[in-house]
């Protein structure tokens, strides 16, 4: 709301953040109430404890919601188009069979690994594990050994591409709430999740593999096989899964020409290439690209249009707790209870991006739900990013990274991703904890790491 005047001191307003968090797990954790409707009640209920006039308090939770989805439910829906026609058509079997032949069976986790890591872009995490995994059990049984060597690669390549790379929406609405460039964000956030998944997720799969000897399940998913017919050829899913990496990388190489004089920046044909690679317009032209040569010779123009808009319904739920967490740090921020925790940040001397870190994974503990603690930890931390000075367009980025590391580590029961793996695995709670929440919390705590290092040399 503009022209807001806190009518609360520092003291007063960081109650009342606390209480609103407090509330906000009791009743998604103790209650089981909707993620979104739990977090549009908090929200109703903050800004008025925060002191907004009751005629400004609608128009404040339109305007962080609204100014959420505006770039976050473009870059979402187009994402998870991609992946299902990906998925659909086969392209996930292409590319696992052709790695798996290059790197030979002895080097079959590394192969699944890289081929879930190429998929994890586009791909969101469960949609990603379902696809590979019949894929995942095949091959486990033909090279023999413990399931765990080849799943705990694969289901650890899509959780960090979940959580570091947009279009997804965890690292897109923290880009969003900070300020941060996307496309450098997608830069910064693949760079990182190479090392991360290798040291937290192949490693330490291959160790669990060897400690615990897991059978392939073996009436999960049929005979283990997926069947595609007139599956797309590997140059086809490598040309989709490349274009809007390169259409979002060359934006923000011209932009950055532009910034320092090299190239001009009136002129048309720099304007339109800035356009194409802005990231909802590169994933746009990637979507129509995919629909025209994923489609040639299978579908009915039909059948493709089925395919897309089946693919928006699962997402609906991410899209609208996404739209509502940034609608809770709208509040935050115009009631003047951000400006007072970046006020109190900068008192105690800790560094944003340690501060962002340990919010999310506060957050991430205390209710599950990845997306609920990057979104919240996102909007508490985005006035304390605004306030510090001397935070460049790379430190924002990896900003964005360490939150988004804060909200993977520690999965644990009050996890949906946590029950999915352990189900398909056929493992039991007290190995699901000894192996996927490890490797969730080496994920997050290595990412951060890894992040919070370049923070300190860039």
């Amino acid at each position: 709301m503009e022209n807001f005047e806190p009518v609360y001191g520092t003291g007063p307003l960081l109650g009342i953040a606390a209480g609103a968090i407090a509330l906000l797990l009791f009743l998604i954790i103790r209650l089981r109430l909707h993620a979104f409707v739990a977090l549009i009640l908090v929200s109703v209920l903050t800004a008025l404890a925060a002191g907004i006039p009751v005629s400004g308090v609608v128009p404040t939770l339109l305007d962080g919601f609204g100014g959420t989805l505006a770039s976050v439910a473009l870059l979402v829906g187009l994402g998870v188009m991609i992946g299902r026609l990906l998925e659909i058509t086969g392209g996930a079997a292409v590319l696992a069979g052709v790695l798996i032949r290059a790197f030979g069976e002895r080097r079959a986790p590394l192969a699944l690994g890289v081929a879930s890591l190429l998929f994890g872009f586009p791909i969101f995490f469960d949609a990603g594990l379902i696809v590979m995994l019949p894929i995942v059990f095949s091959v486990a049984r033909r090279v023999g050994g413990s399931v765990l060597m080849y799943a705990l690669p694969t289901a650890g390549a899509f959780a960090v591409m979940h959580a570091f790379v947009p279009p997804h929406p965890g690292p897109v609405t923290a880009a969003v709430e900070i300020g941060a460039d996307m496309g450098l964000t997608l830069l910064v956030g693949l760079l990182l999740a190479i090392p991360t998944w290798y040291l937290a997720s192949y490693l330490f799969g291959l160790w669990s593999g060897r400690k615990w000897e897991l059978p392939v399940p073996e009436d999960i998913m049929s005979d283990g096989t997926v069947k595609h017919e007139n599956p797309p050829s590997l140059g086809t899913v490598l040309a989709i899964l490349l274009l809007p990496m390169l259409l979002i990388f060359a934006n923000t190489g011209v932009s950055t020409l532009v910034s320092v004089g090299t190239l001009p920046e009136g002129a048309l044909w720099v304007q339109s290439l800035q356009l194409i690679g802005q990231t909802p317009i590169a994933l746009l032209i990637t979507v129509l690209f995919a629909m025209v040569v994923l489609s040639s010779g299978r579908f009915t123009r039909q059948r493709v249009e089925e395919i897309v808009g089946g693919a928006l319904g699962p997402v609906c739920a991410i899209i609208l707790i996404t739209g509502a967490g940034g609608m809770f740090g709208g509040v935050l921020q115009a009631s003047g209870i951000g400006g007072a925790l970046a006020a109190t940040l900068e008192s105690t001397g800790l560094p944003v991006i340690v501060a962002a870190f340990v919010i999310a994974l506060a957050l991430r503990v205390a209710q599950g739900s990845a997306t609920v603690a990057l979104t919240t930890a996102a909007g508490l931390i985005a006035p304390a990013v605004q306030a510090s000075s001397g935070l460049s367009a790379i430190d924002l980025a990896l900003v964005v990274i360490a939150i988004a590391s804060g909200a993977t580590a520690l999965s644990h029961v009050n996890d949906s991703g946590f029950w999915l793996v352990g189900r398909f695995l056929g493992m039991d709670v007290k190995t699901t904890l000894k192996t996927w929440t490890v490797m969730e919390t080496l994920i997050g705590f290595i990412g951060f790491g890894l992040a919070f290092g370049l923070s300190l040399v860039l």
